[in-house]
């Protein structure tokens, strides 16, 4: 298949695309696909994704609500749609595998993106039994759960205050020897039944127990978060016991404030920001 892009660049394509309903485990089966079929690019949920990266797009995932999640995935808005057309433009890939629910879907995204037509078309139920696509069904639907095919650490940014879990795949390959593939899970806003709020009490109750721990310290005086998209910024002010080595009583509470911020509330921590206010001197 041929395509021309607006740039005037012209490539030879093949278009795969993986069909199946919500929630029978398409994002799972995709990266083993995509390796069997030697195609090295994915498009899933508005991303654009070549072995586990993503090279451009926004996650239907963030999306507050499942409408917002489908408009997202077809590509409806001009700019995400610009930036993916550019991207694969620049990466001119021989092949890319298109993820969707339905013929329309799949069809409508390679139009968007100005791809050639879907050449070959695999259904889930080619690939999968249905004991596979039951328990894909029910972490969809019990547990909120969905699959990105890219390893957790790609997320973090896109996925601040979202539940992130790492899922490795073994699998046998043709040589013999076992590879392993990372995907990740992910718990989308609108599987929720309700809101989830971490209030700015948890993030200085967990910094404060932290600082307690390390040797050298006297107290935090004041702490303060920055919040946004990709996640936050924690400043905090301490008061050190005289003598002590600050430097290093700075480096370890970063770190520990860090570590345990984001696994106890799935926030990513952007940078953490250590001011010494005062010095303390032990009386003996």
């Amino acid at each position: 298949m041929i395509n021309t892009y607006k740039d005037g660049l012209v490539s030879s394509m093949k278009v795969v695309a993986l069909i199946g309903k919500s929630g029978t485990g398409k994002s799972y089966q995709s990266l083993i696909l995509a390796k069997n079929k030697k195609i090295d690019f994915i498009i899933d949920d508005g991303l654009f994704i070549c072995g586990n990266k993503i090279l451009s797009g926004k996650s239907a995932k963030r999306q507050s609500t499942k409408v917002g999640a489908v408009k997202t995935a077809l590509f409806t808005d001009e700019e995400h749609r610009k930036q993916v057309l550019d991207t694969i433009s620049k990466y001119n890939p021989s092949s890319i595998l298109i993820i969707g629910t339905s013929d329309k879907m799949t069809d409508r995204i390679a139009e968007r993106l100005q791809l050639p037509p879907i050449e070959e078309k695999i259904r889930i139920e080619e690939i999968t039994d249905e004991k596979e696509r039951e328990s894909a069904r029910k972490q969809r639907h019990e547990l909120g759960k969905h699959v990105i095919p890219v390893p957790t650490f790609q997320l973090k940014h896109e996925f601040s205050g979202y539940f992130l879990d790492p899922l490795k795949i073994f699998r046998k390959i043709s040589s013999g020897k076992h590879e392993i593939t990372e995907k990740s899970v992910v718990r989308p806003t609108y599987s929720y039944l309700g809101e989830y709020i971490i209030s700015d009490r948890v993030i200085t109750d967990i910094v404060t127990c932290n600082a307690y721990h390390i040797k050298g310290m006297a107290e935090t005086t004041k702490v303060s978060t920055i919040s946004s998209e990709k996640g936050i910024v924690i400043d905090i002010d301490i008061t050190v016991q005289l003598g002590v080595n600050i430097i290093n009583i700075s480096q370890k509470l970063q770190k520990k404030v860090k570590e345990e911020v984001e696994i106890m509330t799935a926030l990513n921590v952007i940078s953490v920001h250590i001011h010494v206010r005062n010095i303390f001197k032990i009386e003996k």
